[in-house]
């Protein structure tokens, strides 16, 4: 256990309540945003901790880890669903396919392909977003804008996926405004898709983290992930 379970509890309503206020300040309803806990070097005990608060959604960033708190919290006494938000090699589609409920960070053909093929056929269609690289972060994983709408269009042909939306993780700005305009952009750009799509199900903006929720939710997040408001800071081995 990396926090006691009190301090868990009460860093999940405070980030809630961030939330709400950002909702309540863009004027939009408190349920027009979920919430992501990403629960990435901490153990599957901390992840019941906070799901005993209410919490279903969870977020992974390393697929072998994440496979591993899947099974061992698999028929507790709430279904949890899984979100796969870590770089996807090809090596390992077949973990995600299997065991995740949403994948995050499709950024190429060849990817979605594989987790279509791979998608067990008692399983639901696997959810996915397409990552945007929305800032051109040279370091940063993603398809550029330019490119979206024609992955899209290919996504949404595999029938073991369900192209639900985008995501992105841009470099952090200085400044709640310069936030907010980075965040606009991947707005835009998941208007114009899901208009050029025209499918119901494309819903999912995924984006804003610990420190800038409140301008992922001012310019039209449907999800953030927040992973140390949550849990606490975290602790890498070598």
């Amino acid at each position: 256990m990396n926090t006691s379970p009190d301090a868990l509890k009460d860093q999940l309503r405070a980030v809630q309540t961030r939330m709400a206020s950002a909702c309540a300040a863009s004027g939009r309803r408190v349920d027009d945003v979920q919430l992501l806990a990403v629960s990435k070097t901490f153990s599957a005990d901390d992840v019941r901790q906070v799901a005993a608060c209410g919490q279903r959604d969870f977020g992974e960033n390393y697929i072998q880890e994440g496979v591993d708190k899947i099974t061992a919290l698999q028929g507790g006494a709430q279904a949890l669903v899984w979100h796969c938000i870590g770089p996807i090699q090809s090596n390992k589609t077949k973990l995600v396919a299997e065991y995740f409920d949403w994948a995050h960070t499709v950024d190429r053909l060849k990817i979605a392909q594989r987790l279509n093929d791979q998608r067990p056929a008692h399983s639901a269609p696997l959810n996915v977003c397409l990552q945007v690289n929305i800032d051109g972060g040279q370091t940063k994983s993603g398809i550029a804008p330019a490119d979206v709408l024609a992955l899209a269009r290919e996504v949404a042909k595999l029938t073991r996926l369900k192209l639900r939306g985008l995501m992105t993780i841009p470099d952090p700005v200085v400044g709640f405004e310069a936030q907010v305009a980075v965040h606009a952009k991947a707005r835009a750009l998941f208007d114009e898709v899901k208009t050029a799509l025209n499918l119901p199900q494309f819903d999912t903006l995924s984006m804003g983290m610990t420190n800038d929720l409140e301008a992922a939710i001012q310019a039209g997040s449907t999800m953030v992930r927040v992973g140390t408001a949550i849990f606490g800071g975290r602790t890498y081995t070598a």
